[in-house]
């Protein structure tokens, strides 16, 4: 039952934070944490960094196939006793997945709201500065966040077999 609901509070909270982003009275960047985080409404029409965004209808129908899989892998391993850190791995993976998963379905495009501003430029070497504008460029979701820590918790569980 936890990990049910580690999947519902990430699915859940994101959806919440999509919403209250997609709300008209939210315009422009607000900077957050001295500037290191800048929170801003950016709407994705492909799969990360818009991959794929002139194949809409193709990223969702992924989406939604590897949601479904990933589903009855998760449905197959909550039976089994043991395998925490799977099960967490899943379930937020699952969490962040169907909540994109369901931004494309519904709306036809994913709702991104933060990204990332890691060092000062005045401070920083010509090369760190292209890096860090690079990375800054790129607009992440709670849900994003889901699949790559859930992906991380899969990486260590392989890895323990």
């Amino acid at each position: 039952m936890p990990y049910i609901m580690i999947l519902l509070s990430l699915w859940a909270g994101d959806s919440w934070i999509k919403h209250q982003i997609e709300k008209d009275d939210f315009i422009g960047r607000k900077p957050l944490a001295d500037g290191k985080i800048i929170v801003k409404r950016y709407h994705n029409r492909g799969a990360m960094m818009n991959i794929g965004d002139n194949h809409q209808y193709f990223i969702a129908l992924l989406s939604l196939v590897f949601s479904a899989f990933v589903t009855g892998v998760f449905a197959a391993t909550l039976g089994r006793k043991g395998k925490g850190i799977l099960k967490i791995g899943l379930a937020l993976i699952l969490g962040g997945a169907y909540s994109n998963t369901y931004d494309r379905l519904r709306r036809k495009y994913v709702v991104d709201y933060f990204s990332f501003h890691l060092i000062n430029g005045e401070n920083s070497s010509r090369l760190l500065g292209k890096l860090n504008d690079r990375f800054s460029s790129i607009v992440f979701n709670l849900g994003d966040f889901g699949i790559i820590i859930g992906a991380m918790l899969l990486v260590l569980h392989s890895a323990g077999d």
